[in-house]
């Protein structure tokens, strides 16, 4: 199947092959959900999902370094080169490291706008400093950098059947959200990592802070005044959500399946949440892996449905014709 979405994608240089490839699998080991959504796009178009997401995880990585082996001064060091090596790559088409050429590649190809990833590297680098956001206004700067550009450079890869101007707050509201979800489900995760990314300001107005998070994720015990924070934040990721669907419809018919996919994953881990009555502080809210499976068929029967219709158009003969043959759907 690699080989097939790299061909599909007129990728032959064997270089930028093996870089893709390594964007790829960056996306299965790390992004499971999304990475089951992106089986659903048109296959020439798979390979440059892979690379922004490749690229994105590369610096998440940099700024996280899960095994705390080194300084912030390291890691801003490492997120420095990263940036001069990518711009390095954008002007010239190289790259010393392979996420950074496949992504550099992806650039040219779909036309996605530099700045966009200036302001993602941005946001990258204050993750090394900032620990917390006194109120949601101040996270949804920082989100334009981490989330809302992720949406903004998938628009022209994905295509849009109206001018991209207007489908462009839907998709960064998109990239928000999912941010938002992950922020949610990964709230101990965080904590542990010396961050709180739920604003201050949501927070104290449940009482609760910094604190009794920190007392909650080291007892294992939970406080109602916990749990009322976190339904607020849920019913806020939910309002952004509310946002980002009227974009589907703006989408390249092709492509609504897995946007469409990915969209309902992601809400179902806030389902999810939910059901496991927010114990996020004790642990991680996952999908059960035959609802995501039930979702990822019902992505590829609206595919298959789709095709099978555009078949029925192109055999319809015009009146007075021959009647039409059915040969079944495409596979």
């Amino acid at each position: 199947m690699t080989r097939r979405e790299l061909a599909a994608a007129g990728i032959t240089d064997p270089g930028l092959r093996a870089a893709y490839i390594r964007c790829r699998e960056l996306n299965a080991r790390h992004g499971r959900t999304y990475f089951l959504a992106t089986r659903l796009l048109p296959v020439e178009r798979r390979s440059a999902v892979h690379a922004l997401y490749g690229f994105a995880r590369w610096a998440d990585d940099i700024v996280d370094d899960l095994n705390r082996c080194r300084t912030p001064e390291e890691r801003d060091r490492l997120l420095k080169r990263l940036e001069d090596d990518l711009a390095h790559a954008l002007r010239t088409g190289g790259g010393n490291q392979p996420v950074v050429r496949a992504v550099a590649d992806t650039a040219d190809r779909y036309g996605i706008d530099h700045a966009l990833f200036a302001d993602f590297l941005a946001s990258m680098r204050s993750d090394l400093h900032v620990t917390e956001y006194p109120t949601y206004a101040e996270l949804r700067a920082y989100m334009h950098g981490s989330a809302a550009v992720i949406g903004l450079q998938m628009l022209p890869v994905l295509g849009t059947v109206v001018p991209r101007a207007e489908a462009a707050p839907h998709a960064a509201s998109l990239g928000v959200a999912f941010q938002l979800t992950n922020f949610l489900r990964d709230v101990g995760e965080d904590l542990d990592r010396g961050r709180v990314y739920l604003p201050a300001d949501l927070l104290a107005a449940h009482g609760v802070d910094r604190e009794l998070l920190e007392w909650s994720r080291g007892t294992g015990r939970s406080d109602e005044r916990i749990r009322a924070a976190l339904v607020a934040a849920e019913a806020l990721t939910r309002d952004v959500y509310r946002d980002a669907e009227p974009g589907i419809a703006m989408l390249d018919p092709r492509v609504r399946p897995c946007i469409r996919t990915a969209f309902t994953l992601y809400g179902g881990i806030l389902d999810a949440i939910a059901e496991q009555g927010y114990t996020v502080l004790h642990r991680r809210a996952v999908v059960r892996r035959g609802r995501r499976a039930a979702v990822a068929a019902a992505g590829v029967a609206q595919i298959a449905g789709a095709r099978w219709r555009a078949r029925v158009r192109r055999s319809t003969p015009p009146a007075g014709g021959a009647a039409l043959r059915w040969r079944g759907p495409v596979r």
